[in-house]
């Protein structure tokens, strides 16, 4: 099947297949007039591509992983060090997330101390008078 047929079946823009082939996650082959050229197994290796970046993996630990992947799930064999690759990505957004947190905390904490100047300073005003 050609790119367009690829991109209508698995609902993935072409720009963003080519850029898969282009970091090794895809190898279409060439027809004569030089067009790419993906068998049936392209549209599985898509669909996995896909869910392997919605678990938030970069196409470089794709890359790794996608010898590793069966079927349309989330269907991983146990490859040689697959796992300690799963969980370092893992920890790495645990580390992200605390991060994010006590940032969220610390803007939390200038917030309440913003607000709570402003209400010594600026009465509220009486709307009955």
């Amino acid at each position: 099947m050609l790119i367009g047929e690829l991109s209508r079946r698995t609902g993935v823009h072409t720009h963003q297949l080519r850029y898969y082939e282009s970091q090794g996650l895809l190898e279409p082959g060439r027809g004569a007039n030089g067009y790419r050229e993906y068998h049936d197994d392209a549209l599985v290796t898509v669909t996995q591509i896909r869910k392997l970046l919605e678990a938030g993996l970069s196409t470089q630990e794709i890359a790794f992983l996608l010898p590793c992947a069966t079927g349309t799930g989330p269907d991983l064999e146990p490859c040689p060090e697959l796992l300690d690759t799963l969980r370092a990505r893992l920890q790495g957004l645990e580390d992200h997330i605390d991060t994010l947190t006590r940032t969220r905390d610390v803007l939390h904490d200038y917030i309440n101390t913003t607000e709570h100047r402003v209400s010594q300073h600026y009465p509220p005003c009486d709307l009955t008078a």
